[in-house]
């Protein structure tokens, strides 16, 4: 049994693993901000991955549309070990022909769940975020973006809803709805500390990404800095190297979680 600690994802109800798995690599390398390229893995290679971050303890499983292939990839994998796994999409970003397409209208937002759902292989989403373009407060106050992701959640196709956002004010207005919020937080940017902890005072859900300020920082001092931090409830880390993974676990497992 993986010594993986796990926290409770604010007042969800879902409980995820320290790490969580971001599966940008395995669907897409095209527009990427990390300091060297990458060829996507074989179904092979990407079989033997998510197989083995599941065996490590690893149950968040954070995806996008805007991800390339990637949720097509975790849905031909996945079905097995289903029951295993928090499941974590978003929605406002499509990757289509090398640039990314934002739609935050409530009819785009519900095709694109629904889509999302086939590509999948499910009939529900654990978690469903806002993928933002960085002007946070105009999704959240012009657009339908919310209102929709609501229904949803009502209908049953989701089960906490919440904005994977750029600045501290569109974070900070989403607490009067987010059940969880996904944050920029390392140790070279600090800026939402204390809207993480307001947002954990409140019983929002905070998962952190990236932490390692896309491969640019040490892991060890990365992940030790941001699960020292008590109001994060999860990492996601992305990465195709499993040696990484089990390395990045072992650092989390050691980690004082207060």
């Amino acid at each position: 049994m993986s010594s993986l600690p796990r926290r409770p994802l604010g007042n969800t109800g879902l409980e995820v693993s320290a790490i969580g798995f971001g599966s940008f690599k395995i669907g897409r390398n095209e527009g990427i901000k990390y300091p060297t390229g990458y060829e996507l893995p074989s179904d092979e290679e990407c079989s033997h991955l998510l197989d083995g971050i599941l065996d490590l303890g690893i149950n968040l499983i954070d995806t996008a549309p805007a991800y390339g292939i990637a949720e097509e990839r975790l849905g031909q994998l996945l079905g097995k070990r289903r029951e295993e796994i928090v499941l974590s999409s978003k929605v406002g970003e499509r990757f289509v022909d090398g640039e990314s397409i934002y739609e935050f209208g409530a009819d785009a937002v519900t095709q694109s769940v629904e889509e999302s759902l086939r590509r999948l292989k499910t009939d529900h989403l654990d978690l469903l975020l806002i993928h933002s373009h960085g002007d946070d407060l105009h999704i959240l106050n012009e657009t339908d973006t919310v209102a929709a992701m609501q229904v949803l959640k009502l209908a049953g196709k989701v089960r906490a809803i919440g904005l994977s956002g750029k600045t501290v004010e569109g974070a900070t207005a989403a607490l009067d709805w987010a059940d969880v919020l996904m944050v920029e937080f390392h140790i070279r940017d600090t800026a939402h500390r204390e809207l993480m902890r307001q947002a954990h005072a409140q019983g929002v859900g905070v998962l952190v990404k990236k932490g390692l300020a896309a491969g640019h920082l040490n892991p060890q001092a990365a992940i030790e800095f941001v699960l020292s931090e008590p109001s994060v409830d999860s990492l996601v880390l992305g990465g195709l190297n499993l040696d990484h993974f089990r390395s990045n676990c072992k650092i989390a497992s050691d980690v004082r979680m207060d």
